[in-house]
């Protein structure tokens, strides 16, 4: 199991300042604060916030941004071992207090990708942030849940590093 990794990097800056911005979190004495939290492995800063929709309900919403310009992540929907072996599917799963209640669901549709010289397409989500909503239940009254992603971000020449099982620790009070 990895620990989640911090890094101050202008993009994380940008995505904590965002949700400053947006009201997504505070400090505000009277305001209730949302739970956030995020990291940056394999060239992307993941943000994961928890939200509760108009009805009520909770929804964590994940964006996973890359750093650098002309990137993409590949579809939730490809297999474990990609298609013909190219592809790092994007997984976004919870555990502890809080368990999913649907699947991941991502505010781009993807395109399909054709690698140079073969015949194989990939679904990859346009290039540049994508945010996914997933459905949750929270646990009674848990302090705390962890928010796993895997996921790999490449360009049309090349792919960084990709980043399993990372987990991103979510104080939820």
């Amino acid at each position: 199991m990895t620990v989640a990794r911090r890094h101050r990097t202008p993009a994380g800056a940008a995505a904590v300042a965002a949700a400053l911005a947006l009201g997504l979190v505070g400090c505000d004495g009277g305001q209730e604060t949302t739970p956030t939290a995020h990291v940056t492995a394999g060239g992307v800063t993941v943000t994961t916030t928890l939200l509760h929709r108009s009805d009520g309900r909770p929804e964590l919403r994940t964006t996973f941004s890359p750093g650098q310009r002309g990137f993409h992540l590949y579809s939730v929907d490809l297999p474990a071992h990609g298609i013909d072996g190219l592809g790092i599917p994007t997984r976004l799963a919870v555990r502890g207090g809080l368990t999913a209640d649907g699947r991941p669901k991502a505010d781009v549709t993807t395109r399909l990708l054709r690698p140079a010289g073969l015949p194989t397409e990939i679904p990859v989500y346009p290039d540049g942030p994508v945010t996914f909503t997933l459905p949750v239940r929270q646990a009674g009254n848990a302090q705390r849940a962890e928010v796993v992603v895997s996921y790999g971000a490449c360009s049309e020449n090349r792919c960084l590093v990709p980043v399993t099982d990372e987990v991103i620790r979510l104080d939820l009070k």
